[in-house]
């Protein structure tokens, strides 16, 4: 089911990111944690995608294949574009057609000085006109509630989406954020643009204090008053902060349904512990 046809039929659409272990003995075993997580029932699951190399295509559809065929749960895959040429993107459309795969994340990518870049696709908009031409895929869209580190504003942010939406993005899934009037006063600019696409808050739970400290250098999210505090006083002790981080993602979450968003993606880091609290805490909220 494509997650356009979701959001036409669901209230709350509620998805898991997950990523290819690395090593190829770690995805041998990562049915188990599938397993656990689809238990939620998830309407759909993203697959991220590594830059850089065929074996990286490999693994995110033998990934994605295995949660469609063995457990049932929609799949979505993550493709990046800046590394990649036209011929390489299109055959990876085809083999995700033969393996009945509908679903799209259509990114740019980020940039790597080790991995060298090609010149056939240089913004996501351009990856998203090339997919619609070759299938009949659903592409969602990446987007920013506090910009991309490497937008000037938020008046060339809403820029890029529009072109994004015009090239055919038919969802919009965001970054992580900690604080939800980012999210909301994002939100609202995203309907005086005109774009009118469901706009998914992306939720990353605040398990790890160091993890969190490098990934908000990485995409530029800032970090509340309250959100500091907690990793201060709890970032030493493992439980503690586990269950503080945990506790402040249900509380983004509850108020985020209140008011009304399109649905939850949530950045799982393929942990279930972490999803099952969570999905646990909002149930009574959906």
């Amino acid at each position: 089911m494509k997650i356009t046809k979701m959001h036409e039929t669901k209230k709350n659409v509620i998805s898991f990111e997950i990523f290819p272990p690395k090593k190829d003995e770690e995805l041998k075993h990562i049915d188990r944690t599938l397993e656990q997580l689809c238990e939620l029932k998830p309407d759909f699951i993203s697959v991220t995608f590594g830059a850089g190399g065929s074996s990286n295509h490999n693994k995110t559809i033998e990934l994605a294949k295995k949660i469609k065929e063995e457990y049932h749960v929609e799949p979505v895959v993550h493709l990046t574009c800046i590394c990649y040429d036209r011929q390489e993107i299109e055959l990876f459309s085809k083999k995700l057609q033969d393996e009945g795969i509908e679903n799209i994340l259509a990114l740019r990518g980020d940039k790597n000085p080790n991995i060298p870049e090609k010149n056939d696709f240089r913004h996501a908009d351009e990856l998203i006109s090339c997919l619609k031409q070759k299938g009949d895929f659903c592409i969602a869209g990446a987007c920013y509630p506090e910009c991309h580190p490497e937008s000037s504003g938020r008046v060339e942010e809403m820029q890029y989406l529009k072109q994004k939406v015009a090239a055919g993005a038919s969802v919009l899934l965001s970054q992580l954020f900690f604080d939800n009037r980012i999210y909301y006063s994002f939100a609202e600019d995203c309907q005086i643009a005109g774009i009118d696409v469901p706009v998914t808050p992306g939720i990353m739970p605040v398990i790890n204090a160091a993890s969190i400290n490098r990934m908000v250098t990485m995409c530029g999210a800032s970090v509340p008053v309250q959100l500091q505090k907690i990793m201060q006083k709890y970032g030493g002790n493992k439980e503690a902060m586990f269950d503080a981080g945990i506790a402040y993602s249900i509380n983004q979450i509850i108020e985020l349904l209140a008011n009304d968003v399109d649905g939850i993606h949530l950045y799982t880091m393929n942990n279930p512990a972490v999803a099952k609290r969570i999905c646990d805490g909002i149930k009574n909220f959906l």
